[in-house]
This record gives structure tokens, sequence and C-alpha cells, in this order.
């Protein structure tokens, strides 16, 4: 539970620039949609190019969206939001220009539609991987319920200004403020402040870090929570943008201008339940009982449009699916940051967003599936019943146990052991061994520590760990690591956090020798041998040696 209030964060002078430079160019967006939409029905009498441009909007998000979330942690993450922030400003005024030389056609505009959310779908990740950055922990959600009220009144305001402005002036100028908007936010960008992890270590390459955030999701299992959470919160939200026109146009028969009313409705509701409704359940339940309440809500509304044939009910409900979707994708957002460290949050964000966004995909093409076989009244009370089911599941991946994760970096202290030969940054593979000596055989707590110890280390390097019985002396243990390069060996150094490296100690104190474990670092040289195979003219020329080399004998 926390008391802080939805305003919070914007006490943050840093957040605070940011939050209300994205609230203007979130709105030059919204307005430029309108735009480009009215732009599009004069070019192409086509009703598949209409519906094209959400599918064309939405696609760079699923092709570069790891890329970038990769690329977030390989790089300076402001320059990346300024560079990307450029880009965004010359596909806008490039848009701008096209159409005052009369040049737009619809493969243009779709081009430039394209353009502009491959400008976002790398700028996302660096923004919200740097917002744990800039604002404290306690801050947090309340820069995620900003963060969320920021993009709904943005589509509250943006349409109408777009709209209005249409009446007045032509699309190149409303395309041309949007422009002149990206390149105002970069102004607040230029003045972002936040700390940077200090590291002298070679960067990893695409492959290696998108290996690594796959790693990671794989051994850690609160990030496994967070994820499923997402995949489960998503599918079944797909259906309020899926079905809500289905419902309006084919069932209650609304006029466009009343459609577009449902959709205000629903951002009205969003942005009440932002300032009122979300922070007085935090202030009184645990976050996974503010997301179960969220998703009841959700039931309630899918029940209401399956029975609800009253256009004035009808907006009610739409504004209960927008208080609805604000308080469960606040909680989920705010527990994915406290669930992932600092060096991997670009990568696990990437994850969480390709991953809800491919859920949401598929739920609608089976949501919209069903109702072209059973109607809408059996899909979504058959939804309806679904999502009360899942209640107990959500109980069980509770998201609770994030409010007490600490990802507080741990002093990386200079390696004590001595090495005759220091291996460039991408050799490798590279093994360490530790023998150590345990009174007795191993017990469940000493397993339970163990079980912990080989979770850390796979997720933050390694990619092998094993523990081996000695056969020739009572009592002894090996433990087996293997990393990829000997970057990866330094970098997973780095990455421990105060919590993970106390495991580790107390794993180690289990030994009971009289001398203290006894590390070795061995470098793969199968490398080498490979390369000398070529110039080996008799097998006896071949020189004996181990596939790994001991580079630090005890």
């Amino acid at each position: 539970m926390t008391t802080s209030s939805t305003w919070t964060a914007l006490r943050n002078p840093i957040f605070r620039n940011m939050w209300f430079a994205s609230l203007i160019s979130g709105t030059c967006v919204a307005a430029q949609d309108t735009a480009a939409t009215w732009t599009m029905n004069r070019v192409s009498d086509s009703p598949l190019f209409l519906s094209l441009m959400a599918t064309v909007a939405s696609l760079p998000f699923f092709f570069f969206t790891l890329p970038a979330g990769a690329l977030a942690d390989m790089v300076d993450r402001k320059r990346m939001m300024f560079v990307m922030t450029v880009w965004l400003g010359i596909a806008a005024g490039g848009l701008a220009i096209v159409g005052w030389l009369h040049l737009i056609n619809p493969w243009v505009l779709l081009t430039a539609i394209f353009l502009i959310g491959t400008g976002f779908a790398f700028y996302s990740p660096a923004w919200t991987s740097i917002q744990p950055e800039i604002v404290s922990n306690d801050e947090l959600p309340s820069a995620a319920t900003l963060g969320g009220l920021q993009m709904n009144i943005s589509g509250i305001i943006g349409p109408a200004i777009g709209g209005m402005l249409l009446r007045f002036v032509s699309p190149n100028a409303v395309f041309a403020m949007n422009s002149i908007c990206f390149f105002l936010l970069l102004v607040a960008i230029h003045r972002l402040r936040h700390p940077k992890p200090v590291s002298n270590l070679p960067l990893e390459n695409f492959l290696e870090s998108f290996v690594s955030a796959i790693r990671y999701v794989r051994y850690a299992p609160g990030i496994q929570v967070v994820l499923a959470r997402n995949l489960l919160f998503a599918f079944f939200i797909a259906i309020i943008p899926a079905l809500i026109p289905v419902v309006g146009l084919k069932e209650l028969h609304l006029n466009p201008s009343d459609l577009g009313l449902v959709f205000t409705c629903m951002g009205a509701g969003s942005v009440l339940g932002a300032l009122f409704v979300l922070p007085w359940a935090r202030s009184r339940f645990h976050s996974n009982t503010v997301t179960v309440f969220a998703n009841i809500l959700v039931a309630l509304v899918f029940f209401l449009m399956a029975t609800i044939r009253e256009p004035k009910l009808f907006f009610v409900a739409a504004a209960f699916a927008g208080t609805a979707w604000t308080m469960a994708a606040s909680e989920l957002w705010v527990a994915g940051q406290r669930a992932m460290p600092s060096w991997a949050r670009g990568r696990m964000n990437a994850t969480i967003i390709m991953a809800a966004q491919g859920a949401m995909a598929l739920g609608g093409i089976i949501w919209g599936t069903s109702v072209s076989m059973w109607g809408v009244k059996s899909t979504l009370l058959a939804a309806c019943i679904l999502q009360l089911a899942t209640l107990l599941l959500q109980f069980w991946l509770s998201i609770d146990f994030t409010g007490d994760l600490d990802f507080a970096p741990a002093p990386v202290a200079g390696s004590s052991h001595k090495l005759i030969h220091i291996p460039a940054p991408h050799d490798g593979p590279v093994a360490v061994m530790i023998d150590v000596e345990v009174p007795g055989t191993l017990g469940r707590e000493v397993l339970d520590v163990l079980r912990d110890v080989r979770l850390i280390h796979l997720r933050n390097g390694a990619f092998s760990w094993r523990l081996h019985e000695d056969l020739g002396r009572p009592n002894t243990y090996r433990v087996e690591m293997m990393y990829p390069s000997w970057t990866e060996y330094l970098l997973m150094q780095e990455r421990l956090t105060k919590s993970e490296q106390e495991t580790i100690a107390k794993a180690r104190s289990f030994h009971v020798g009289e001398n203290s474990p006894d590390f070795r670092h061995f470098l793969c040289v199968n490398r080498e041998l490979h390369a000398r195979r070529h110039v080996v003219t008799r097998p006896s020329a071949m020189p004996e040696a181990p596939l790994s080399i001991d580079r630090a004998p005890a």
C-alpha cells in the first residue's frame, strides 16, 4: 500500500519538465492522427487504406521493440531519446512538405506513418527505462499514473484540436505543427539529468543482448510473473478496442459522432480513474488487490456491453472500461519496473511491450472471430465468465512481491584471484570452478541457497551452472559455471545486487575447509586447436593439450 498521490512525481522538476513536454507533443501527435485519417479519406476511396493505417502504425512495435530495448541497455538512453525525437520531427515535417508539394498519395502517407511508428518504437523503451532513474521509488507509482494520464489527456484533446484546425487550415499545417512540437520536446530531453552507471567494460553486441534478455526472463521468476500478468490482461482488454465499435455501430446503430463520444467517455473514465479512483485504491489496498478489482470491473464492462442497448448507459460502460484499464495497466507497469534491474531495464521493458502487443493482437483476432461465429452477446458473456475465472490465477500470480525487491547494485570489488594471463574481452567460453567442503551431506537449507545462487549466475551472465560431487574426497563438491566470454564474466560481477551478493556470501559460509574455497578460471582453447589444424601434416605433430587450460593454478 502507498500513500503517494497522483501528482507526487510532478514535484520532481526533471520528471515535471518531461511530462508537460510529452503532454504537448502527445496532443500534437493525436491531432496529426486525425489529420492523417482525414487526408487518407480524401486521397483514397478504398476503406482498405483506412484500416491499414492502424496496422502500419503498430507494425514497428513488433519489428523493432526488442532491438530498441537492447539498444537502450547498450547506449546512453538520453542520447537515444534525443536522436529518435529528431527522427520523429523530420518524419512529421517531411510529411508536411510532401503535402505542400501536392505529392501525397496513400502509399506516401502509410510510409510516413510507418516511419513515425518506428520512431516511437525506439523512443518508448528508452523513456520507460529512464523513468525509474529520475524518480524515487515512492514517486514511481505516481509517475506510472501520470504517464497514462498524459496519454489519455492527449487522446481527448488532440483529436478535438485536430478536427477544429482542419476547418481553418490544411492537414499539412497540422503535420507541421506536430513537427514543431517534437523539436520543442528536444528542449526537455536536453535538460534531462539521470545517473549513468560507470563501466569500462566493452558493450555487448546485439546477439549477446538478445540472448541475455531471453536468459534473464528464463531465470528470473519475478519477471515471469509480471510478464504472465501482462499477457493475461492484454488478452482480455483487447476486447475493448476490438468490440466497442462493433457494439456501437452494429447493435446500437450509433452515428459517427456518437461513436467518437464513446471513445471520449473512455478517455474521460481513464482520467477520472487516474485522478481519484487509483490514489484512493492505492492508499487502502496492495497492488495485486487493485489489479483484481480492476479486472472485476473489466468483467462488469463485458457484461454491460453484452446486455445494454441504451446509448447513454453504453457511454457509462465505456467510462468504466477506461477507469479499469488505467488502474490495472498502471499497477502492472509499476510492478514491472520494480522487478527488473537497471542494466536489463531496456530489454525487459521491450519484452513486456512486445508480449503485450502480441497478446492484444491475438486477443483481437480470437474475439473478433468469436463474434463472427457466435455473435456479440455470446462472445461478451463468455469473456465475462472467463475473466472472472482468472481471478484465482491472479491471486496465485500476485505482484505484491515486487514492492519488497531491492536492486541496489553491490560494490564491485577487485578480483583477488591472481591470473597469469588476462583474456581478451571476447575470448571464451570461460569456465569458473570452485571447490568447497561442507559438513556432511547437503541439507535442505544448503540446497535451497544453492538453487538461488544458480539462478543469480544464470540470469546475470552464465549459460551453465552445475554442482558436482567429488568421488575421491568426502563431503567435497565442485561448482562449475560457464560464461560465453570474459566480458560476460566481468559484467556478471558488475550486475550483482546487494541482496544477490548476500545470497552468494551465505552460500560460501557453508564451506568448512581449513582454507578458503578454491577458485579456478579456465579459458577454452578449442579455437586455437582448430586454427592450428590446417598446418598439421602428421597426427604426431599435434601437441597434447587439454580442452581447457587452467590459467590460475591454485
